[in-house]
């Protein structure tokens, strides 16, 4: 199974506003989750709700790609 790591930027000030680039990676990160949940079954609603529940976003793409490897 493919190893995903990722990296949060301790420069990161959550009270900056989003910048036109900033806000076109996330909406390309977002649409890229999307499909992916859409390949292996998990629609749009249903991560919504994992999330809502207390899911971390990088719990929920590790349940993804758990999910795209059993299905390999």
């Amino acid at each position: 199974m493919a190893q995903m790591s990722f990296t949060l930027h301790t420069s990161c000030n959550l009270t900056d506003p989003v910048t036109l680039a900033e806000k076109e990676v996330l909406e390309r990160a977002v649409a890229k989750i999307v499909l992916l949940g859409e390949q292996v079954g998990v629609g749009t609603d249903q991560m919504i709700r994992l999330l809502n529940s207390g899911l971390s976003v990088c719990d929920l793409l590790e349940y993804l790609a758990m999910r795209a490897g059993n299905s390999a």
